[in-house]
């Protein structure tokens, strides 16, 4: 079996060159271990140092986010036919002795993807901020909520992934992959296992994907949302259907109630124009909510055709 490291980074040249030499060389059940940096665009010499250490670049003209750069190395894992691949960040917070355990199970044919966890053991979970724990927590929560299992951390970078899942894999999100991953995976019933990994924090550190926290969670939910409506349309589209429901059947039921007990609709009018409004949006919503159900599966055949026309050229 054929494995590949890959490193999304964005000007990490201080700290690259030595998680890339502490990649393991041999790995029981694996003949051959290859690294590639996938440079997001760096301003500094991510790249350089990479090469030097005899890793493999891919280089972004531009930063497109790390959601782009974890695409690109799939389709590498891909294209170049690697039987795993194993996702760790070049910025040295996570001991890259780990992935050790992380490609086991997958060599023992077990699991789909095996995804590093830094919250599901309470004895490693990491000295972080406390506003980022609380949001590594509550994303945890949304997502298993969502795709109906429970998962501690689905925002960790450190990850492994089988070829089923590597061909399965079709996303969209340039600014981020972690949770998106989680989604489509759990709908294609691939088989997801947490494994405890420990992590560093750097007090002096800004990270390069979350900034400003805001503008994390805005853009992270906005996957969320999109993958959520594409993978369950019926649920989604219904859900705002009963949102409209709620006020409709209230408004309406007091228009209505005021008319038997006082004989007239003057006064309540603008209880019945509101009931109407909400009750037609409730309409609307489920009249969507079964044609994209209609389209969900197009979508479902489009993306197995996808994964035949990917295996067959291997």
């Amino acid at each position: 079996m054929r494995l590949l490291v890959t490193i999304p980074c964005l000007n990490e040249a201080e700290t690259i060159g030595q998680v890339i030499k502490l990649i393991p060389k041999t790995l029981d059940g694996i003949s051959k271990i290859d690294t590639v940096i996938i440079d997001d665009g760096s301003k500094d010499e991510t790249s350089s140092v990479a090469k030097k250490i005899g890793a493999n670049v891919i280089k972004h003209h531009k930063n497109f986010g790390v959601g782009r750069a974890f695409q690109t190395a799939v389709n590498y894992a891909v294209q170049n036919e690697y039987d795993l691949m194993v996702s760790i960040d070049g910025d040295g917070q996570f001991n890259a002795n780990n992935i050790k355990s992380l490609v086991k199970p997958l060599v023992e044919d077990q699991v789909d993807l095996v995804t590093g966890s830094r919250f599901i053991n309470k004895e490693k979970i990491p000295n972080m901020p406390r506003i980022k724990l609380i949001g590594n927590k509550l994303m945890a929560y949304l997502i298993s909520k969502l795709v109906g299992q429970t998962f501690h951390d689905v925002s960790c970078g450190f990850r492994s992934y089988s070829r089923k899942a590597l061909l399965e894999l079709n996303l969209h999100g340039d600014f981020t992959y972690t949770q998106e991953t989680f989604l489509n995976c759990a709908v294609k019933k691939m088989s997801i296992v947490e494994l405890p990994v420990t992590v560093k924090y750097f007090k002096d550190r800004k990270s390069r994907i979350a900034g400003s926290i805001l503008k994390y969670m805005f853009n992270t939910l906005k996957i969320i949302l999109r993958s959520y409506r594409d993978y369950f349309p019926l649920r989604f589209f219904w859900s705002i259907s009963l949102f409209f429901f709620i006020p409709g059947f209230i408004f309406g039921a007091i228009f209505l109630g005021h008319y038997i007990v006082n004989g007239v609709f003057t006064g309540f009018l603008f209880a019945g124009f509101l009931s109407a409004f909400f009750l037609v949006l409730t309409v609307i919503f489920l009249i969507v909510g079964i044609l994209a159900d209609m389209l969900d599966r197009i979508r479902s055949n489009q993306e197995r055709i996808l994964y035949l026309l990917k295996k067959s050229k291997r």
